[in-house]
C-alpha cells in the first residue's frame, strides 16, 4: 500500500503560484489607484485581490474537509512529491527499551525509548526520462510519534546521541540521493510506558505547504500516518546493538 502528498503536485503548485501572482497584480492595481486617487481603479484592484484570496481559501478548505485520515500499514510507503520525483518512507522495524548505551554507562528513558527503523527511497519509477540522474536533497521534514490520544512525541536528542555512540551516526533525512537510491536510518523517541496506538507522522516542514491545496499540511487537512508493527513485536529492556547494526 502507498499514499502520497500532495496529489497532482505540479498542478496544485501552479495553482498556488497563479493565485499569488493574481493577488499581487490586484494589489498593484490597488496601489496605482491610490496614487492616482482613482476610486474606480482602487476598487477594481482591491476587489480582485479579495476575490482571488476568498476563492482560493474556499477551495483549500473544501478539499481539506473532504480529506480522510489514513494509516499506511507497516511495510507500506508514504510518498512526498518533489514536483519531478517522489521520495518514499516506510517503517521496516520497531523496538523498545528502557535504556540505551553500554552496560556500565547506560542512559535511561523518562518512559521508554522507541526506536523506529525507517527506510527512505528515491523511487526511480516516478521521474521522467528528461530528468536524468541528478541528485536531490529532500525538503525539510518534521517527524513525531503520535499516540491514540493525539499526543505527539518528538525525536529524543538524548536517545539519538546514545544510539549513535553504540551504532554510529544515523543517516540524515536530508541526505542527497539519486534515482533508485535508498538508505535506512533509526529514529529514537522517548514516550510514556503506557502509551497506546503509536503511529509515525512524517510531514514537510516548509511553511508554504500550509497553503497548497490538497497538501496534508494545509488548513484542516487530515494526515497520513505510517503504522507501526504490532505491540507484540515491541520488547522492553533489550540490547539494540546487534539488531540495529
Amino acid at each position: 500500500m502507498a499514499e502520497s502528498t500532495p496529489h497532482f503536485a505540479p498542478i496544485v503548485v501552479l495553482l498556488f503560484l497563479g493565485a499569488v501572482l493574481a493577488t499581487g497584480a490586484s494589489v498593484l492595481v490597488l496601489l496605482v489607484g491610490a496614487v492616482r486617487r482613482s476610486k474606480l481603479i482602487a476598487k477594481i484592484g482591491g476587489g480582485g485581490a479579495l476575490l482571488v484570496t476568498v476563492c482560493y481559501l474556499l477551495l483549500l478548505c473544501s478539499v481539506s474537509l473532504a480529506s480522510n485520515e489514513k494509516v499506511v500499514p507497516p511495510g507500506g510507503w508514504k510518498y512526498f512529491c518533489e514536483l519531478d520525483c517522489h521520495i518514499g518512507y516506510s517503517v521496516s522495524g520497531v523496538q523498545a527499551t528502557g535504556t540505551l548505551g553500554p552496560e556500565m554507562k547506560q542512559t535511561s528513558a523518562h518512559g521508554q525509548f522507541v526506536v523506529v527503523r525507517l527506510k527512505v527511497w528515491f523511487d526511480e519509477h516516478t521521474i521522467s526520462p528528461q530528468r536524468g540522474n541528478g541528485s536531490l536533497t529532500p525538503n525539510a521534514r518534521r517527524v513525531v510519534l503520535v499516540d491514540s490520544e493525539g499526543n505527539a512525541y518528538s525525536v529524543s536528542a538524548e536517545g539519538e546521541a546514545e544510539l549513535a555512540r553504540e551504532t554510529g551516526e544515523q543517516e540524515s533525512l536530508r541526505r542527497p540521493m539519486r534515482p533508485g537510491e535508498s538508505f535506512t536510518t533509526n529514529l529514537v523517541f522517548d514516550v510514556p510506558k503506557n502509551v497506546r496506538g503509536l503511529r509515525l507522522l512524517i510531514t514537510e516542514d516548509d511553511p508554504e505547504t500550509r497553503l497548497i491545496v490538497g497538501h496534508e499540511n494545509s488548513l484542516l487537512h487530515k494526515k497520513i500516518y505510517l503504522g507501526l508493527y504490532p505491540a507484540s513485536s515491541i520488547t522492553s529492556e533489550i540490547s539494540l546493538l546487534a539488531s540495529l547494526q
